[in-house]
């Protein structure tokens, strides 16, 4: 087969602002190059592995319309996640002449169609109809974000049964990374030095790619501390800081107090947020938020608190509600501020003017944060930014400083071992945790309840790097990040954002000390660790030590008073981990002038 003539006759040229593929050469580089691996192998399976906003749905319809055309296959089935994606994928093929039917269930379809848009959900109830499908016409299935089919084993037996007949079988995805180890239905895993299996994708767009080529928008995170204060179900009463060491138990319970509507924090991180919407719609006059709310009674509640401080009724999209598409269609159409959801939007739906998010769940899979990401960096023009707000959380900050980090999905779990040789072990425990319902009380224990919190603006994740010192809420300090303007160039960002923390620098050393009542030192001067994390830290200062004790003859004691004298600091037992650091780099410093 030929690629060179017009090999599309549905698609319009003004889908979307591209000409079809093979016609003007206006599919994005990433598109054309997967379109003619495509063409050249025609294979029965293709694994498409692209970042959220990269365009997934135009390189498939395209795909899909060049089979029609070359009579390849004679109809599509369209897989997708949720009931509103099936609708937006029926309404993206009508515009290039493809008609699916979103509202199939059961029995032969209008000549009118061409296929079928159903949910994986659907699917599982019922597999036999879509397999007779199948076998009775060639049929290109597109199993849109194909993660979803792992969701159950059931969902991926189902589609296994319903499309073992298929003619061609592509498969999109944009994390194809599970917490699990249930097998994605037709994706080629191949197996590493290690004998662990991975997923193998035949066509690879990653967001580190998608950026240099301005195909999506650089985001910036900014992440807010702050004092929490709750009451254990054991009748205890604990504060705590965000970001300062805690234990796993006790990370999860400051969260939820950050997030709970009662306190300051979520009002302040809201208003900050609403700030920054006000300086980016300078540039982009339609932008919108989002906020990611962790259940129905939290989005209520932040909805109220953004009426509060907008003047503006937000959209609040519940999951169970029948009017939730249509709610986001409106959203995404208008040029309202807010809209504050629970789980369904965080993937696949596509509303392009969203600019700044608040990420207020407690979820914490990285397959769901980079979804929830996903709906921001969608870029429409050249210079647009993206900006996240999150609570400084250990593992919210991992998951943003490695934006650019690509996945696979792993089929098999190492043996058993430590955390070290079992990459799984706190993450199976993560999913568990979002999993399972919260606050299963028993008849001697106390409800949970968060007492109170506020708000400290902590630092700016951007392009793996971290900026600024601490300010309050309101401050210039942080309106100096809230202020950094909307349409900006991705190493125009970086400048920015250091000539701001110099500034923040230079006027706090111009302060009194006295006068300081936050941490005065910039964000690569707090790392923000765990408990655990502290402990190993702790371990490896007194490993260096050790070693470095064999090395000079010096006792251990001796050396570690040298290293508080010249480093600065308490014991160890009291230092922070920046302090820790310095200490590490300082003893390897002394060890490497002896050799």
């Amino acid at each position: 087969m030929t690629t060179t003539t017009a090999s599309s006759h549905h698609l319009s040229p003004a889908f979307p602002g591209r000409a079809p593929w093979g016609t003007a050469g206006k599919l994005r580089a990433w598109q054309q190059g997967a379109m003619e691996r495509y063409v050249q192998e025609q294979p029965r399976d293709f694994l498409a592995v692209a970042t959220p906003g990269a365009g997934k749905t135009t390189f498939a319809l395209t795909l899909a319309s060049w089979l029609l055309h070359h009579h390849v296959v004679q109809q599509i089935t369209v897989v997708a996640p949720t009931e509103h994606l099936k609708k937006q994928w029926a309404e993206a093929a009508a515009r290039i002449g493809i008609k699916l039917d979103p509202e199939y269930s059961a029995g032969p379809l209008s000549k009118e169609y061409h296929g079928v848009a159903v949910t994986y959900a659907g699917v599982g109830v019922r597999p036999m109809l879509h397999r007779n499908r199948c076998e009775q016409r060639k049929t290109l299935v597109i199993l849109d974000e194909i993660h979803h089919a792992g969701d159950s084993k059931s969902w991926g037996e189902a589609c296994q049964e319903a499309f073992d007949p298929a003619t061609r079988r592509l498969a999109l995805t944009g994390t194809p990374f599970r917490s699990d180890t249930n097998p994605i239905p037709f994706v080629q895993y191949e197996e590493g030095n290690d004998g662990i299996r991975r997923s193998s994708a035949d066509y690879t767009y990653g967001y580190g790619n998608a950026l240099a080529d301005g195909v999506v928008r650089p985001v910036i995170f900014l992440s807010y501390s702050g004092n929490m204060r709750w009451r254990t179900k054991a009748g205890d009463e604990i504060a705590a800081r965000l970001g300062e060491p805690m234990t796993k138990d006790a990370i999860g319970q400051a969260w939820r107090t950050a997030l709970s509507p009662t306190g300051d924090w979520i009002p302040n991180v809201l208003a900050a947020a609403d700030k920054r919407l006000t300086e980016v719609r300078k540039g982009i006059p339609d932008a919108g938020g989002l906020v990611i709310a962790t259940d129905q009674d939290a989005a209520r509640a932040y909805a109220k608190i953004l009426k509060k401080v907008t003047g503006e009724t937000p959209t609040v999209v519940l999951s169970d509600e029948k009017a939730a598409s249509k709610k986001i269609d409106k959203f995404s159409a208008d040029e309202s501020r807010w809209m504050v959801a629970v789980r369904m939007v965080s993937e696949g739906v596509d509303v392009p003017r969203l600019a700044v998010g608040v990420y207020a769940t407690t979820i914490s899979t990285p397959l769901f944060f980079a979804q929830a990401v996903g709906r921001f960096v969608r870029s429409r023009r050249r210079g647009e930014t993206a900006s996240v707000f999150l609570p400084t959380i250990p593992m919210l900050l991992d998951f943003a400083n490695e934006m650019e980090v690509e996945r696979d999905h792993v089929l098999d779990k190492p043996k058993k071992g430590s955390d070290e040789e079992n990459p799984f072990a706190e993450e199976d425990q993560l999913l568990a945790d979002a999993e399972k319902l919260e606050d299963e009380e028993t008849e001697d224990q106390l409800p949970w309840e968060a007492l109170e919190s506020d708000a400290v603006f902590d630092r700016v994740l951007y392009d793996g790097a971290e900026f600024g010192m601490q300010a309050h809420p309101g401050s210039e300090e942080e309106q100096d990040y809230l202020g950094i303007p909307g349409l900006l160039e991705p190493d125009q960002v970086q400048l920015l954002l250091q000539k701001r923390q110099s500034r923040q620098i230079a006027h706090s050393r111009q302060k009194p000390a006295e006068e300081a009542d936050l941490l005065e030192k910039p964000a690569e001067a707090r790392p923000v660790v765990t408990h655990k994390q502290l402990l190993s830290l702790r371990k490896q200062l007194n490993t260096m030590v050790s070693a470095y004790t064999h090395q000079s003859g010096k006792p251990h004691g001796v050396i570690h008073n040298e290293l508080r004298r010249v480093c600065g600091g308490p014991p160890s037992a009291e230092a922070t981990a920046h302090q820790i650091q310095t200490r590490i780099a300082k003893v390897q410093e002394w060890a490497t002038r002896m050799k």
